[in-house]
């Protein structure tokens, strides 16, 4: 069956303004799908609230189940029924959210509804007594598909409640992005640099067992008066409702007892989820010291390590599963204050460890955080509809922030760590010259002086590293010298994009300052002396796509000479290697192969001979078909070349020949109006996006940057220049292409 556009997902759930962790949950989940898939996967929120309870919602709330009423239950499932566009109804399942005896009301909501329906247990309690068996069981029965948020939680719901296996499948807790270099600098604004912070979260209750750390800090204040422990977070509603500040007044009591006011700071707010990330950013260690052995997953837990805390955890479940690999400490047992003590002063005492412990989490989260949660629901929601159509994305924002962040005064940065520049790995004439060519392309849709600032800083570096004969250097280091580096690589490569980015600024004489052109028609002259030390294929392919540019403005004649001198070189290479089954420049595909037919192509644009245009066109189909398969890009792998004589190695991808791709599909759309590079084009664009074998996004959304590579089982999150400025290229491309 094929269904109509426009159909929606509706989540039944607990929701904003209403505090709770589900309503955080699903909130969550809400936002994260409409940052990825924007309106093709709208969703509404049917909301749970007690008959006593009254709330403001947001606009996505179009229900509001009254969970003490039985005849709501069925009520509301009528209305959702008569709606056509609800394709799909997601419920939040939580023991305590639904009333009857252990919530079984929810049946009543289930048996109404004739929609496709997932369930998500948040809780799945081990050794359950028949009644509750039955309940949990029949949910699972009347559900198309039972989603759980660990491991474990699916083994209990198999062995434990008969469920079967395939029924379920297992989508983590979410959590959000954050920059690790924001640790230091926020703990400067909070004015804590010169302390150790621990912190805990969430809505308190007696299943916290923060007494059972306050207990553990007497004997590391003493040594440590550094040490700052954040209490964060208002008491339950429920736990209100029932006994009022009991609990709290006994923690704030002990605290006195121990003579840790100076110590322990109490922030009795729900936190906007923007301060929230900030304290967790900027705490050293993260204490979770519930009491609930069967707590089956923590929304808190997941977003401190998602924040680069080291996480100290008694051994819930969720932990268990994911305190793995040198990532945190897993406690032996509950309530133990010695256990608690004995891991912070460890802690503290090996500070590289516990630094090493905060990356290992930060690294593993990210295949967590909402974006990629969102596209698991969304690939979920497509199976259970019978959904067509692909996938299809919405466009993230431009944003220049990592660019900047990366650009000194002398030039942009090679290298990050995460997200943090890294000084030691210098500066390129590459990078640089990538760098210019993105903001000269930017400045032409979106002009404005700080990207001109940007871009006159990149063509300084490349006039910097030219040498007095016009040829180039590659490598300085971050005292700017000149380093050894440029003695033992070929330079062909960077030499010829040098040209390309020359020619790039030259073409837009109309777009840039006078001064701009000038710099960079005296940087053109000295290098195209050395336009014959250029030989290898892509050296030529780079120069190749500079000279179009340079021409473009300046008709000359002896430009269009080398023009066709290089081009006849790259059919040499192509006559040479080419066989029946193999129609390539070279006998092997490495890096940035998108880059040859693309420059025979430009040649033909120059020259109006055909047979460039006829070898750009075969040799850029070949290619096409071996990066485009079964609806997803996946382009040559940086671990092994395809060579013509062997199979192809996967995985390995990396952000320059996603990049490249692009750009090429663009010309070649440009050139030939053939739909097919359209439809390619926005394929690969939206491998970025999540649509890869990993199915996780490759884009920073907190800074605009890009991860260095897809590898077989995760992401490098690494944020490199080539990188970032290979995705800038191609998002910025994607804007002529975003309405259609």
């Amino acid at each position: 069956m094929k269904l109509q556009k426009g159909i929606k997902m509706l989540i039944v759930s607990s929701y904003p303004p209403r505090e709770c962790g589900i309503a955080t949950f699903s909130n969550d989940i809400v936002n994260a799908v409409k940052i990825v898939f924007g309106d093709t996967l709208p969703v509404e929120v049917c909301a749970l609230q007690n008959s006593e309870q009254h709330f403001e919602y947001n606009n996505e709330v179009s229900y509001i189940l009254p969970v003490n009423s039985l005849k709501h239950y069925r009520m509301v499932a009528e209305k959702i029924n008569e709606r056509n566009d609800i394709a799909l109804v997601c419920i939040q399942h939580e023991f305590g959210l639904f009333r009857g005896e252990y919530g079984d009301y929810v049946l009543s909501f289930i048996l109404a509804l004739n929609k496709p329906i997932v369930t998500i247990f948040h809780t799945v309690l081990p050794n359950p007594d028949e009644k509750r068996k039955k309940i949990v069981h029949a949910i699972a029965d009347l559900s198309d598909r039972i989603i759980v948020l660990t491991k474990n939680s699916q083994t209990i719901l198999t062995t434990n409640y008969g469920v079967e296996e395939t029924k379920t499948i297992v989508i983590p807790h979410g959590n959000h992005n954050v920059l690790w270099e924001q640790k230091n600098t926020l703990k400067n604004t909070y004015d804590f640099s010169d302390k150790i912070v621990m912190s805990t979260f969430g809505l308190i209750s007696q299943n916290k067992g923060i007494e059972t750390v306050l207990q553990a800090l007497p004997e590391i204040v003493k040594k440590n008066p550094e040490v700052i422990f954040l209490v964060i977070g208002k008491t339950h509603p429920e736990i209100i409702r029932q006994e009022g500040e009991i609990y709290r007044d006994s923690l704030i009591n002990l605290v006195q007892e121990l003579h840790l006011e100076n110590n322990v700071i109490f922030i009795n707010e729900y936190l906007q989820l923007s301060q929230l990330l900030e304290y967790l950013t900027l705490s050293d260690i993260y204490l979770f010291s519930s009491k609930d052995p069967n707590q089956a997953v923590s929304g808190t837990f997941a977003y401190a390590m998602s924040c680069g805390c080291t996480v100290i955890s008694t051994p819930i479940p969720h932990a268990v599963e994911a305190l793995v690999n040198g990532n945190g400490i897993l406690l032996n047992s509950f309530e133990n204050s010695e256990e608690f003590k004995n891991a912070i002063v460890y802690l503290i005492e090996n500070k590289e460890e516990r630094i090493a412990m905060g990356k290992n989490a930060f690294s593993l989260s990210h295949a967590t955080n909402w974006e990629n949660i969102a596209i698991q629901y969304r690939l979920l929601f497509d199976q259970l509809t019978n959904r067509e159509e692909d996938l299809r994305f919405n466009f993230p924002p431009i944003k220049l922030d990592h660019i900047k962040k990366l650009t000194t005064d002398f030039g942009i940065l090679q290298f990050s760590k995460f997200s943090q520049p890294d000084p030691e790995s210098g500066y390129t004439l590459d990078d640089n010259a990538r760098a210019l060519i993105n903001m000269v392309l930017y400045n032409k849709v979106f002009p404005d002086n700080n990207t001109l600032k940007l871009a006159n800083t990149y063509l300084n570096f490349i006039e910097g590293i030219q040498r007095n004969n016009g040829w180039f250097d590659n490598y300085k280091d971050f005292d700017h010298q000149l380093t050894k580096q440029n003695e033992e690589v070929n330079l062909e490569d960077a030499n010829g994009r040098a040209l390309w980015s020359l020619g790039t600024v030259i073409s837009h004489r109309d777009s840039l300052p006078l001064e701009m052109i000038c710099q960079a028609v005296k940087c053109w002259d000295k290098a195209i002396k050395r336009i014959d030390d250029i030989k290898s294929p892509r050296a030529i392919a780079y120069a190749l796509k500079g000279l179009y540019f340079y021409h473009s403005i300046y008709k000359d004649e002896e430009i269009k000479s080398h023009i066709e001198k290089l081009a006849d070189e790259l059919l040499r290479h192509y006559n040479i290697n080419s066989a029946e089954n193999w129609c390539w420049y070279e006998d092997y595909m490495t890096y940035a192969n998108n880059v040859l037919p693309e420059a025979m192509m430009y040649s033909y644009l120059v020259t109006k001979n055909p047979k460039y245009k006829k070898i750009a066109a075969i040799t850029f189909d070949f290619l096409l078909s071996h990066y485009f398969m079964k609806g997803q890009l996946k382009v040559i792998s940086n671990r092994g070349w395809f060579k013509k004589e062997n199979e192809r190695v996967f995985y390995g991808e990396q952000p320059i020949e996603v990049a490249t791709t692009i750009l090429a599909l663009d010309l070649f759309y440009e050139v030939t109006r053939n739909k097919k590079y359209k439809d390619q084009l926005k394929l690969a664009f939206i491998w970025f996006l999540g649509n890869n074998h990993l199915k996780q996004i490759m884009y920073n959304p907190e800074n605009g940057s890009s991860y260095d590579g897809l590898e077989d089982k995760h992401i490098n999150i690494n944020q490199g220049a080539e990188s970032t400025l290979c995705y800038f290229k191609a998002r910025l491309i994607m804007e002529k292409y975003s309405d259609n």
